[in-house]
């Protein structure tokens, strides 16, 4: 028996809907094996921007801290994408977060459930037996570093930077994985034209004289995206940037045959985020249409990670496989031959998923 502090941070858009779902599925785990789960909300993006004008307030950075992991949503709105203008943004609190709370390593597993071989719009063929784990750096990289706009507004840069450290530490990460798996590590830069990913390179060499036993093979990162779509069997271990594992992983998502499918972790030397790799998804929000298997998997991997409880991890994914085996599908993954009674919308696909906890 444990007792666990979790922070719930729902954000925005569908973010509310499916993280109740993984919450429940929490609540049922902690009754299943007598543990002790407690919850405390906190708010992020639009909706903290509505109710305090910042993206991420000082209490809900402290509630984060202060919790054993985090159960998040999403961030965004349709207002600031046609508004490039504005100061203040969602995903503003995002960034203060991953930074704040040291979250430098994003891990995205892609693991390809077999029910789901057609819901893909790659061959099955192609598909079957894909498992990938991208461990992506969260904190450096362009979306941190100096940007500003120039000559009265008609130009604009932004700084892609990286410090040795950082590379090392998420090479470490990736490479200590690698070696609980099949000892393959694929690093992905674009070392034939910028200088931050041949200092990625150097680096990741360098971690990899502590590793001999991980073969490690590197791309670049427009040849990865190719490779992805054409032999996503190839890919065991993948370490890359902030930039290029943000449209990787994304892309990755047509492996497991949507984003409603993929969960992630964000972890550092303190408190964990755990949440699905889709966004707020405003064009359905409310209509009770969401996936909410990612928020599912993310909690998860909350268990797994943060807790150390493996079991119980593996229970949750146990169910959300007898669900996808007895036939039942979200619109995201569904296809013409799915029965309308198979067809569920959010909180009854999230009822068979806790039905078989």
């Amino acid at each position: 028996m444990a007792t666990k502090h979790i922070a719930v941070v729902p954000g925005d858009g569908i973010g509310k809907e499916v993280t109740a779902v993984g919450k429940k599925v929490l609540e049922k785990i902690a009754a299943k094996y007598g543990h002790i789960f407690t919850y405390e909300e906190a708010l992020i993006g639009h909706v903290a921007i509505e109710a305090t004008g910042d993206p991420l307030p000082a209490d809900s950075l402290e509630i984060m801290r202060k919790s054993d992991a985090v159960l998040f949503g999403a961030v965004g709105h349709p207002k600031y994408d046609n508004d490039p203008s504005a100061k203040v943004r969602p995903e503003q609190g995002l960034l203060k977060m991953r930074k704040e709370l040291g979250l430098y390593a994003n891990l995205r597993p892609i693991k390809l459930f077999d029910e789901l071989l057609d819901a893909s719009s790659i061959k099955p063929e192609i598909l079957r037996g894909a498992d990938i784990l991208f461990f992506r750096e969260l904190t450096g990289d362009v979306y941190f570093g100096k940007r500003e706009r120039i000559e009265d507004g008609k130009a604009a840069y932004d700084t892609m930077i990286y410090h040795k450290y950082e590379v090392e530490r998420i090479a470490r990460k990736a490479f200590e994985a690698a070696m609980t798996r099949g000892k393959k590590l694929m690093s992905v830069d674009k070392a034939n034209v910028l200088e931050s990913s041949r200092l990625w390179r150097e680096t990741v060499l360098e971690v990899a004289k502590d590793y001999p036993e991980v073969e490690l093979e590197h791309q670049f990162v427009d040849a990865a995206a190719m490779l992805l779509i054409k032999d996503p069997r190839r890919f065991d271990v993948v370490v890359t940037g902030n930039l290029f594992g943000d449209i990787l992983t994304d892309e990755a998502s047509q492996i497991a045959g949507s984003m409603g499918m993929l969960a992630s972790a964000s972890i550092g030397d303190g408190t964990g985020v755990y949440e699905p790799i889709h966004g707020s998804a405003h064009d359905i929000t409310g209509k009770g249409l969401a996936n909410p298997m990612a928020s599912v998997l993310s909690a998860a991997l909350l268990l797994d990670i943060s807790f150390g409880m493996k079991q119980e991890s593996l229970d949750v994914i146990n169910a959300v496989d007898a669900v996808l085996k007895a036939g039942f599908r979200t619109r995201d993954i569904a296809n013409a031959d799915t029965p309308a009674d198979k067809l569920l919308g959010t909180d009854a696909i999230g009822e068979e998923i806790l039905n078989r906890l």
